[in-house]
């Protein structure tokens, strides 16, 4: 008789042991799992251009941690040059490590790519870094292994808020760094395959009605130059093509635009129909980047957003306008739209910021906060006077 009940109770313990471990790995699962709140918001900050290194981790992990207790996002995506100036794996993972310990804190999902400046070093291949990401709690990145080229370019469905239905999706691409002969890169063919065959899929699911979605990346595309004007010559607020020389762009005042065109956007030479793609499937709203460190604007064309974002890194440099991140925000009611803006350090670290920060005795957040409300101070009014200005000479409201 004990030895059947010893027999139960370790068949017992052995059943409860497999539950639980099921129950965890549900757990985990369920906790990658991405859906609108209860209010039918769903929050997205994205992230770029960190280029962490030694001199501007501190301060830039500070920033960016500040800016997510603000703006409390349900999800940051991190679209690349993420670290720099690398002498090895261990340097690496420390930039990294401070990156992502800003969210893992705070429990906030995060989605990671790459830009041309992260694995150029040698220190750690893409796969290696993807697999580095991983091992943060918060991360829902994908490794898509050896099925496409580059690495991190995968899809995010984002449930409704009651989690029966996928509602909207978030793309994120891997635009590769650069060609065989050094020029930038872009999305690769079979990428662009991967993309209109997970949007079939996914439209197939939703009982034929396409998820709408938004898509982010590092290089921007090149339709970027077919959405701009081209006007003869070298004009005030114009700038030269990247490859072809010569021609020079500016915003075209008859289209959709807002924000800031303060140097030449970089795309890739070859282009493997990715824009076109998107506009076929009708699916993306919005096309969303970095790399291009002193724009920070968006275009429409062809039904689609192309958007620039700020450089998310704070270093110090005054009459540096371009740094901080952008927020966006759908709404589960009506999924064809979304809102946009773009938040300047500045925007947020200000005088006030910085006497609260004293009120709170941390001697760091302090200093920091007030070094950059005094720069920010300069650089908000250098900004009011550049769009004072560009609006006198063209005729357009500008806004940042």
């Amino acid at each position: 008789m004990k030895r059947f009940i010893k027999k139960t109770a370790a068949l017992i313990l052995a059943v409860a042991m497999v539950f639980s471990v099921l129950t965890v790995s549900v757990s985990a699962q369920t906790d990658k799992t991405l859906k609108f709140n209860e209010d039918g918001k769903f929050r997205i900050m994205h992230v770029t251009d960190t280029h962490l290194e030694e001199s501007n981790l501190k301060a830039s992990v500070w920033a960016i941690g500040e800016a997510c207790d603000i703006e409390n996002p349900d999800l940051v995506v991190i679209t690349g040059d993420n670290v720099q100036n690398c002498k090895d794996a261990a340097d690496t993972k420390k930039l990294i490590d401070g990156l992502m310990s800003v969210f893992e804190t705070r429990n906030i999902p995060v989605a990671v790519t790459f830009g041309n400046h992260d694995s150029e070093t040698g220190a750690m291949s893409r796969e290696e870094l993807m697999a580095y990401y991983n091992t943060f709690s918060c991360s829902v990145s994908v490794d898509d292994g050896e099925a496409l080229s580059g690495c991190g370019t995968y899809n995010l469905p984002i449930m409704s808020s009651d989690g029966e239905k996928v509602k909207f999706n978030v793309w994120v691409f891997d635009s590769n760094d650069y060609d065989e002969d050094g020029n930038y890169s872009c999305v690769q063919a079979d990428q662009v395959e991967w993309y209109k065959a997970k949007s079939d899929e996914l439209k197939a699911a939703n009982g034929g009605e396409k998820v709408y979605s938004l898509a982010f990346q590092h290089i921007i595309v090149a339709e970027i130059y077919d959405a701009l004007k081209m006007v003869d010559s070298e004009k005030l607020f114009s700038y030269e093509h990247i490859y072809n020389k010569g021609e020079y762009y500016m915003f075209d005042p008859e289209g959709t635009n807002y924000g800031t065109l303060n140097e030449m956007p970089c795309p890739g030479l070859d282009n493997f129909g990715q824009f076109d793609a998107m506009v076929e499937k009708g699916d993306v709203l919005g096309i969303f980047t970095g790399h291009d460190h002193t724009n920070a604007f968006g275009v429409r064309y062809r039904g689609i957003d192309i958007m620039n974002s700020l450089s998310s890194r704070y270093n110090g440099d005054a009459f540096s306008t371009q740094y901080g991140y952008r927020m966006l925000e759908i709404d589960e009611n009506d999924t064809s739209v979304y809102s946009t803006k773009a938040v300047h350090w500045y925007d947020i670290f200000d005088m006030e910021y910085a006497v609260n920060e004293m009120k709170i005795g941390d001697d760091y957040s302090f200093k920091t906060a007030l070094d950059i409300a005094f720069k920010g101070f300069f650089q908000k009014y250098y900004d009011e006077f550049c769009r004072f200005f560009v609006s006198a000479i063209t005729g357009r409201k500008v806004s940042y």
